[in-house]
Parts: structure tokens; sequence; C-alpha cells
């Protein structure tokens, strides 16, 4: 059930907007970019459920009289008066559809850095102003694009150690969501925990699962294992920890488990409880049944070379075809605290310096993955770039000149497949141009007029950012 007052789902001062244009404009066409940022590009996410959340159902008269009498108080009964007709205007003339049309890139698709990902314009000249209004709901697709980016640059570089040094078959779940409790509100657990089941099916994020189910036909999109926390070892006491991981063994006996092992002393924990005392137990499981040791405090990429050396030492290790050493399959570790893209790519230089195969690890990832971004992340903006007045079309742009990396670009706009030279090899690779210029427009109308005309699954959209 929708939830959110549309009429109050803008920045204030838009709601004083309309009549600032120039009298007699009937049309406003805007684009949406990412202007720069860490990465070379972003994967773009998120548009059909912002789409399905709050553009398609209708506007009641309802919801207008409420949201009006709201922004009386808020900004002054004038411009509330003036508000509240024109939002009648959409109840009486379209039963509440909004009269927008909105093009984007196809979902899961890769961008460089300055191209434009999205257009909006209205379709009825009486509501030129709804192209501004509704900037504050389509912009937070720079969330769930955000995160999905930075999930596919982490999954890039533990792919390529997988590549280097073990099994690449394993990369669904090398990289977990453990941000849940890490977000600023359930909304934000869900919508980023779906962009990152983009790349991975690891997750401890149950919201993301249903926000694949709602928006994006994915019945069961992530999976995850059962896995001990700090309460539940040391509420054994120090002395019986032995019995709590024997009491994880016991209790899943059929399914992979975790277990934390630095409650008190990860060194004892590994060479004396979990590779002694139920070594045997844990070497009688089945390879699908394996172990997880988790240590969850120190440096990540020292621990994690110290943690294998000391389950090593105890499980004895193989050689694998491309000469890095592996645990028996039962026994695995898993390391989730401080996880970043630096912190990745530290480990995994050290575990190939120390010939450590990338099959014995998975990682998790919580604030890093879900919470550590922000809009100026990738300097995603939303601008207006074309517009009609008294039925003669102009561009328009800004150019500040203090900042010229905030420029905006002019005229009606379109994505098409060119070629350039990357790392000395011409490749493809997309470029926005004005809409009248050659070439197929890959951006595509997924919106018109109250009615959802792309409808995706996350299966689809998977394929699509596969690397």
């Amino acid at each position: 059930m929708l939830q959110v007052n549309r009429i109050l789902a803008t920045d204030s001062y838009k709601t004083s907007h309309a009549v600032q244009y120039p009298p007699g404009t009937t049309k406003i066409y805007s684009y949406f970019e990412a202007r720069g940022g860490e990465f070379d590009a972003v994967t773009f996410l998120g548009i059909q459920e912002i789409v399905k959340k709050y553009l398609t159902s209708p506007v009641t008269a309802e919801e207008v009289e409420y949201g009006c009498s709201r922004v009386a108080g808020h900004m002054g009964p004038a411009i509330a008066a003036k508000l509240r007709a024109r939002w009648m205007m959409m109840v009486e003339r379209y039963g509440g559809k909004f009269p927008l049309s909105i093009k984007a890139v196809p979902e899961g698709t890769t961008v460089n850095h300055k191209n434009v990902l999205m257009t909006v314009e209205n379709t009825d000249p009486d509501f030129f102003w709804l192209t501004s209004y509704v900037e504050a709901l389509l912009v937070r697709v720079w969330y769930p694009t955000s995160v999905c980016t930075h999930s596919r640059e982490m999954k890039k570089l533990i792919l390529k150690a997988l590549h280097e040094t073990g099994t690449p078959e394993l990369i669904d779940f090398k990289l977990h969501d453990f941000g849940d409790r890490g977000v600023s509100s359930g909304e934000s657990a869900g919508t980023g925990a779906l962009a990152h089941l983009v790349n991975f099916k690891g997750t401890d994020t149950m919201r993301g699962i249903e926000d694949a189910r709602e928006y994006y036909s994915c019945d069961m999109a992530g999976f995850s294992i059962p896995a001990a926390e700090h309460s539940t070892i040391t509420s054994w006491g120090q002395e019986h920890e032995v019995d709590a991981f024997r009491n994880m063994l016991e209790q899943f006996p059929d399914s992979p488990v975790a277990i934390v092992i630095d409650s008190y002393d990860d060194e004892n924990a590994c060479k004396n409880l979990i590779g002694g005392v139920l070594r045997e137990a844990i070497l009688s499981r089945k390879p699908e049944h394996f172990v997880v040791a988790r240590p969850d405090s120190g440096e990540p990429n020292l621990k994690i070379i110290q943690v294998l050396n000391w389950l090593g030492e105890k499980f004895g290790t193989t050689t694998n075809a491309k000469g890095y050493k592996v645990l028996p399959p039962q026994i695995r570790v898993i390391y989730g605290d401080g996880i970043d893209l630096q912190e990745m790519k530290r480990i995994c230089y050290s575990m190939k310096s120390d010939r450590w195969s990338m099959d014995n690890t998975a990682f998790g990832e919580g604030g890093g993955l879900l919470q550590k971004v922000n809009r100026d992340t990738h300097k995603f903006a939303y601008k207006c770039s074309h517009i009609v007045v008294n039925g003669v079309s102009r561009d328009v742009f800004k150019a500040p000149r203090g900042d010229t990396g905030k420029a905006s670009k002019k005229g009606r706009l379109k994505l098409v497949l060119d070629h350039a030279w990357k790392d000395k090899v011409v490749g493809p690779v997309l470029v926005t141009v004005p809409e009248a210029a050659p070439g197929q427009d890959v951006l595509r109308e997924i919106y018109r007029n109250g009615v959802l005309l792309v409808d995706e699954t996350l299966d689809t959209i998977r394929e699509r950012a596969r690397l």
C-alpha cells in the first residue's frame, strides 16, 4: 500500500516553481547523469522499483487535499491554492495518472560518467512543471545505482583473484551482504540489498529478497546459512566455547554453518577447538555442509592469512592446478568486518602472495556496501536541458564560471553505441549525442502517462550486468 503523499514528496521550494518559468512554457525536458566519481562508470539500477512504488498508482483527490493542506501551513495558503488547482487538474483530466514520459538506459547497463542515464518530460503542456516536481523521487535512483556499482567493482576484484588462484564458478557467494543494521532505514536496506543481488547471491538482508520479488519478479534472489554471533557463543561461557562450537555442528548437520572464532582467542579456537577437538567431526561432514570460521577482529588482510595458516596447519592443504593452497572442502573462512574496496585489494594481494587460493575464503560487507555512499559519490545530477515556450523550442543549460564540472548538457539527448580506444584496443562504448544525431537510442521509454511500459526480471538484469 502506498504510504507516501506525492504532493509532499518533493523539495519545498518546488511547490512554487510553476510560476517561475517563462510565461507560455509548455514543455520541460530534463536528464539524469553521473558527472564523475571513484570509478569510470556506473551500473544503472533501480528506476523500475521507484516507478512501481510511486508513479503507477493514481493520485487521489484525498491525497491532493491532505498534501496541499500541509503545504498551506508550510509555504503559505497562496502557494497551496495554486498547487491544489494544478494537482486536481491531474485528478480530473487523467484520473490521477502522471502525464509524464520517462526514458532510461536498461537496468544493469554500465555507462561511463558524463552520459545521460534517464530523461523525463511532460506529455501534457499544462503539466510542464511536473518534470521538475518529481525530481526528488526519481533522483533517488542514485542509491541503488551506487550500491550496484560498488558491488560490481568488488566482484571484479574477487573474480580476477579466482581466475588467478582458484575456481571462478564460486563467485556468486564470495561477497555477502551484512548491511541491514547499518543503513538509515528499512527502505534503504531493501533497495541497497537488491542492488547487491544483481552481482552476488549471498545476503543476510531479507528486505532485499522481498524487494526483488515485489519489483523484479524474482521469487528467491538471495541465500544465507545458519551463523553464530558473539552472543550465541559467549552465552556458553569461555570454558565451554568448544561446546558452543559443537552445538553448531550438531544443530545444523545438513547445512553449511558459520562459527565466530574471536570471542576470546582466535588462535586457540582454530588450533585447539576447530582444528583439534572438533577436527574429525568437521572432516566427516559432506563437503557441501562445510564449516566457515569467522574471525571478526584484527587487520583483515593480515588476520585472514593468519587464520588460513592456523587452519592449514591443523587440517592440511592441497595444491590446486594453479599452484595455490586449498583447505579441505569441509573448512572455509569468512571475514566480514571493515571490508571495503581498498581492503579487498590488500586481501587479494596478501592471499596471492602467500599462495592461498581465493577458493578458501568469502567476505561480508555491511556499512561499506550499503551505507558508505551518497549522491556525490558519483556526482549525480538531474538538469533541465530543453524547454518549449509559446511553441518555440530552445535548449537550456548552466555553465558555472567557478566550477566547469557542474556545466550541464544542452538539448534533447540520446545514448548511442559507439567505439573508442581503451587499453590500446577499439571497443564498444555508450556516448551521449543530440537526439537528432544518427544512431539508435539505447534509452527506452519505460513509463508513459501512469503506465509502466518495461517490466524486467532480476534475472534479465543480472545477465545484462554479467562480467
